[in-house]
């Protein structure tokens, strides 16, 4: 076949050997298509079969090679039957066990035969075991062993690891044809590795290379890498940004009485990052360019006053406000907190969502159309081409990470001729080190104080053991008038199965308590039926709430002192963290009690000794960062951001620093080097920044 010399490394995998249509559709799954993006798939992990371990020597846990003799090989049928095999070297001898196995195995694998095995060692009764090894017959003892280190791919279906290393042979011939172009030469230098020598030695590393730096993620070849990765991700929000910021928006002034009205008019004071916050944004809107800014804040740290704040400016220069909220639920909060703070001032409020239909929903399609409506509160609904505004001015989004990648574009782009400015909230801390990743294009400010008043939660953990003793303490509690949620988890990921799981769990504490009035709450109730149990718990009718973690967000019921979470072992850090959110925000102490069930793994306990220990949500989000990793602490599983083929945190947080010194250096002097950077690590990198 003939190849373009030039383009060598954008040739189709297809003119490898081996790949045919199967292996073909298998890879491009996974989204390689070219033999450069084969190269930059990547090890995960390393084994060593370049020497040979004494028997002696093994220890419960390893992965080594072994040789020896095999001095025994019978089929056994105590229980189970399996084919097990005695090795025997100098040192020692080993048992190999093999339950699934074929004729074929039995007849070759013999008494004599002298045999080279691989495999994670097992000490079972003080006598080391493989199961399964991958095994080879040698003619004469000693032959050579590897001589690198044997990568292990991530794979995917129909991709066995022997498949992953001849193709990468392959395509390691053909960078040594044509190495990629070398962007960033500083780099290079400084780390002693350029793009191709980086991915020629992490695909076949020499034996000499220290193993344990490898799994860290800090050799320099891995850091050479990582750096370029995360400047691509950086460079992409930035041009983003700067796209986005080239275009003209409203200059929304703050020369209103009303908003120095409405923030006398309040029962409490703000706090000092309240106040900040609501400058940072006063001075973006006064510009002419779109306001980009992330507001991140602590559960009922008081982000929905900042941005009603926000929302009165825009309205007293004449703007309309669309408020974004991924729940029902928190759409029903928002709207009863705007609607309180903002009807006495005149300011119409309305609400939008899938639930709003027929003439209802026609009637608020045609007041925001025409003028009568000052903000609209809604969920995705607010998308759709029927929603048309007079004049929106402000796009505020609540828990952001929730939404999908072309969402707030969208709803943006329904301010033409302008383009609206963008308030974006969370309530999940963000660790400063995925803030500078994942919101490159942002200004960020952070609300780090909570308001007065509100109060400390005690949490502690439970064995399911002494669940009785819990039951008792809700009913004591709701005996003296206050109120308690019980959260219900469940490891699948189905709200069907959540909803039963739930019932049952509702109908056996209210055999277990008759005198307490206890609701249910689920993700496949009706939105109707959802608002009517809610408004009971809001109003005290309800004692006790068992739920779903549909409460995670938009539930203030100051009255609710005490949550009882079950299962919390299934839950991310800041899920945990947030449904504790729900109680102290009355003025009696709150309790969070969190029941599990033994045996917990070393990392579950240490995630829940977490929750229990600190009621910092950004501690929470680093440590949360730390055992799960990007994608799972900003949600962004299912939007695709954050997916790096390279980088992992927090092995590589180190290199953040020199990212935020090296990206802005590139937009200015190496405008060249952007387009090529982006398209070789975030092929979509367009789209990547969207949100």
């Amino acid at each position: 076949m003939n190849f373009n010399q030039d383009r060598l490394l954008q040739s189709s995998v297809e003119v490898l050997t081996g790949v045919g249509p199967k292996v073909k559709e298998n890879l491009f799954k996974i989204g390689i298509i070219s033999i450069e993006d084969l190269l930059f798939h990547l090890p995960v992990r390393y084994q060593d079969k370049t020497r040979i371990t004494p028997i002696i020597s093994l220890q419960h846990g390893d992965e080594a090679l072994i040789e020896g003799t095999i001095k025994l090989a019978n089929i056994v049928y105590r229980g189970r039957r399996s084919f097990i095999l005695k090795l025997e070297d100098k040192t020692g001898i080993i048992t190999i066990r093999f339950f699934n196995f074929n004729s074929s195995q039995s007849r070759n694998l013999t008494k004599g035969k002298i045999l080279r095995c691989f495999g994670q060692v097992k000490v079972v009764g003080g006598s080391p075991e493989l199961y399964h090894p991958e095994y080879r017959i040698l003619s004469v003892p000693g032959e050579p062993t590897e001589s690198r280190l044997t990568p292990i791919y991530p794979s995917t279906e129909g991709m066995g690891q022997t498949k992953w290393r001849n193709l990468m042979q392959q395509a390691l011939s053909f960078l040594g044809k044509q190495p990629p172009k070398d962007l960033l030469e500083d780099i290079s230098r400084e780390l002693n590795f350029d793009v191709a020598s980086a991915l020629h030695f992490l695909h076949a590393p020499p034996v000499t290379t220290p193993l344990k730096e490898l799994i860290e993620g800090i050799h320099p070849a891995q850091k050479r890498l990582a750096l370029e990765e995360l400047i691509a991700h950086n460079l992409s929000l930035r041009k983003v940004r700067d796209n986005f910021q080239a275009l003209q928006a409203p200059t929304i002034k703050n020369d209103s009485d009303k908003v120095v009205s409405f923030l006398q008019s309040l029962p409490f004071k703000l706090t000092e990052a309240q106040k900040k916050s609501i400058d940072d944004i006063t001075s973006d809107l006064a510009g002419n360019r779109p306001m980009l800014r992330l507001i991140q804040g602590d559960v009922g740290s008081g982000k929905t006053l900042v941005a009603a704040v926000s929302a009165l400016l825009a309205i007293t220069n004449k703007f309309q406000v669309a408020v974004m909220a991924p729940t029902e639920i928190l759409v029903e909060q928002h709207a009863r907190n705007f609607s309180n703070w903002l009807n006495p001032l005149g300011i119409k409020v309305g609400q939008l969502s899938g639930e709003v239909k027929g003439i209802d929903r026609k009637n608020i399609l045609e007041a925001l159309k025409n003028s009568q409506l000052d903000i609209i509160i809604g969920t995705h609904a607010l998308f759709q081409k029927s929603v048309i505004f007079a004049k929106l001015g402000l796009v505020i989004v609540d828990e952001q990470h929730r939404f999908g990648v072309h969402q707030r574009l969208a709803l943006t782009k329904k301010a033409s001729p302008y383009q609206a400015h963008q308030l974006v909230m969370t309530a999940t801390p963000i660790p400063r080190t995925l803030t500078m990743l994942a919101y490159a294009d942002l200004d960020c400010s952070v609300i780090d104080e909570l308001p007065p008043g509100r109060q400390q939660i005690h949490t502690v953990l439970i064995e399911n053991g002494r669940r009785n003793k819990i039951i008792t303490r809700v009913e004591a509690a709701c005996k003296t008038g206050r109120q308690a949620y019980w959260v219900c988890t469940l490891i699948e990921e189905s709200e069907v199965l959540e909803a039963e799981a739930a019932a049952q769990t509702a109908s056996s504490l209210q055999l277990k308590l008759p005198e307490v009035n206890i609701g249910l709450i689920h993700g496949q109730l009706r939105q109707t039926e959802k608002k009517e149990i809610m408004s009971s718990f809001v109003s005290g009718e309800i004692d006790l709430l068992v739920s779903t973690t549909v409460i995670e967000v938009g539930v203030d019921v100051p009255n609710a002192s005490l949550m009882i979470i079950e299962n919390p072992e299934r839950l991310g850090l800041a899920q945990l963290h947030q449904l504790r959110g729900r109680i102290g925000r009355g003025n009696t102490k709150s309790h969070c009690v969190l029941i599990y069930k033994e045996p917990l793994s070393t990392i579950s306990k240490h995630r829940l000794e977490v929750i229990r220990d600190s009621t910092d949500g950004f501690y929470i989000a680093e440590k949360d960062l730390e055992l799960r990793g990007p994608g799972e602490v900003l949600g962004t599983k299912q939007t695709g951001l954050m997916m790096f083929k390279i980088a992992q945190f927090p092995k590589h947080d180190s290199l953040l620093e020199r990212v935020s010194e090296i990206a802005p250096q590139i937009n200015m002097k190496m405008p060249n080097v952007i387009a090529p950077l982006i398209e070789r690590w975030i092929p979509s990198g367009e789209e990547f920044g969207k949100v």
